[in-house]
Parts: structure tokens; C-alpha cells; sequence
């Protein structure tokens, strides 16, 4: 009987059961002098994703994307980890951001130091 329950108030309450982290795709993304390799993320609306960002630099890099981290779904215990839109990481710092894909569109990424971003440190995410 429970196991009938926990669904239909899932379903009468509109709210969706919580990701499975443990099949989450794991993307990463390698922040360097001027580039994010890839420039060009691809993910898929609803999907759970586990971002990857590693800097590989030996000076501070961020992964700045505030219209797309504002629309997905961060986990609360990651989204302390963004700060205005931002990811900053310190040289070769690894960190990771669980987050379900928002609705489909282009989300612009870009390093948070403007120089950097005028000299290509520029990127894409796709959600499909």
C-alpha cells in the first residue's frame, strides 16, 4: 500500500521524484589560459548531469554562466558553491556541480575576467 502512495502524491503534488545522482552523466569541462575545452555543451532538458570543472592553470579561472545555472535545477548543497553565476576555481582546483539540465536553449558561457572573455574564453551550453 505504501509503495502505491509515495507515487500518486508525487503526481498529485506535481512534484518530481529527485535524481538519481549515481547515473548522472558526469561532463567535464577544462578551464585553461583562454578557452573552455569543450567550448560546447551539450545536455538534455531534465537530464541530471554531474559538471566537472577543473582548471588546469596555475592562476585563478571561473566558469561564469548565470542565465544557465539561474534555470537548472543546482542541488542545495552545490548551489553554495556558485557565487553571482560563477564557478571560481583556484589553480588546478577540481570541483564538481550537480544539477538537472534546465529547459531547452543556448546559454552563454564565459571566463568572469573580461579580458580573458575578450581573448576567447567563451563557450556555449546547448540544452536540447
Amino acid at each position: 500500500m505504501r509503495s502505491i502512495l509515495l507515487p500518486l502524491a508525487l503526481v498529485m503534488t506535481g512534484a518530481a521524484p529527485p535524481p538519481d545522482w549515481g547515473t548522472a552523466r558526469d561532463v567535464e569541462v577544462r578551464l585553461s589560459s583562454f578557452a573552455f575545452t569543450p567550448p560546447r555543451i551539450e545536455l538534455r532538458a531534465g537530464e541530471p548531469v554531474r559538471l566537472e570543472l577543473v582548471n588546469d592553470m596555475l592562476a585563478s579561472r571561473s566558469f561564469h554562466a548565470p542565465r544557465f545555472f539561474t534555470s537548472a535545477q543546482v542541488l542545495p548543497a552545490d548551489r553554495a558553491r556558485l557565487s553571482g553565476g560563477a564557478v571560481r576555481l583556484k589553480p588546478g582546483e577540481r570541483r564538481s556541480i550537480r544539477l538537472v539540465a534546465p529547459a531547452p536553449g543556448n546559454y552563454q558561457l564565459r571566463s568572469g575576467r573580461l579580458l580573458q572573455a575578450a581573448l576567447g574564453m567563451r563557450g556555449t551550453i546547448v540544452v536540447r
